[in-house]
């Protein structure tokens, strides 16, 4: 390369977790879990993450209530229990929804030399174990992080921004920012099923519709974004 020929602009491949890259969405599983194991009320708690779930998927949601509410049992059973729920947890819940599509598809972008991100609205306490085994790892997770108290437990608020909608964009901006990178300076790729990241999606150089809801699906087309079914035809 001579000194007059531009250097390749990093490649970067953003990746939503939940319905993206996972057939499930790994939160509403993760409170649906802790039912299940005898740390909520069954009907109450589930009648409070279908609605906040609802809410999601209507873009109405409001985050702050939402992880005060999702971390509730897990505050309150402390380190020891969540670790082994959070063990359990990906044996029983995760570990069969991994799809192989879905890791050959981020190998082929590692491989490819792109730099490879999980950017999902999910907290950080459930999302971690997952970025790991998609291969990703803690250093390539963007969740919503979980603030924590004087004790150095889970407090219920959120550290910075939350990790959705607009939010992912900021969290994005302060990433490549803390390498003294902008979005000019990458080539960027994000793959999302979801509404709640038209944002991103139209901030990145080559969005792809995956898995996408109804709406999005008829955006993309509308667009001429591409559309990738990643677990087959819906």
């Amino acid at each position: 390369m001579t000194a007059n020929t531009p250097s390749p602009r990093l490649r970067l491949t953003l990746f939503d977790l939940d319905h993206t890259l996972l057939p499930i969405d790994s939160d509403h599983a993760w409170g649906a879990f802790t039912t299940r194991i005898g740390w909520t009320d069954p009907a109450e708690f589930e009648r409070r993450n279908d609605a906040f779930y609802a809410d999601y998927q209507a873009g109405t949601l409001d985050v702050h209530d939402y992880v005060r509410f999702a971390t509730a049992a897990l505050r309150r059973h402390g380190p020891e229990a969540a670790a082994a729920a959070q063990a359990q947890f990906m044996r029983e819940v995760i570990s069969p929804a991994l799809r192989p599509q879905a890791l050959a598809l981020v190998q082929r972008h590692q491989r490819a030399g792109d730099e490879v991100l999980i950017v999902t609205a999910t907290n950080d306490f459930v999302t971690r174990p997952i970025a790991l085994a998609l291969g990703v790892g803690a250093d390539g997770l963007l969740a919503t992080q979980l603030a924590r108290d004087a004790s150095g437990w889970y407090s219920g608020e959120i550290d910075g921004w939350p990790c959705m909608r607009a939010g992912k964009l900021r969290r994005m901006e302060q990433w490549l920012a803390a390498r003294q990178l902008a979005w000019e300076d990458v080539e960027s790729r994000c793959y999302s099923d979801s509404m709640n990241d038209l944002p991103l999606l139209e901030k990145v150089d080559h969005p792809v519709a995956t898995n996408p809801e109804p709406r999005l699906r008829a955006l993309a087309r509308a667009r001429g974004w591409r559309i990738l079914d990643l677990f087959g035809t819906p």
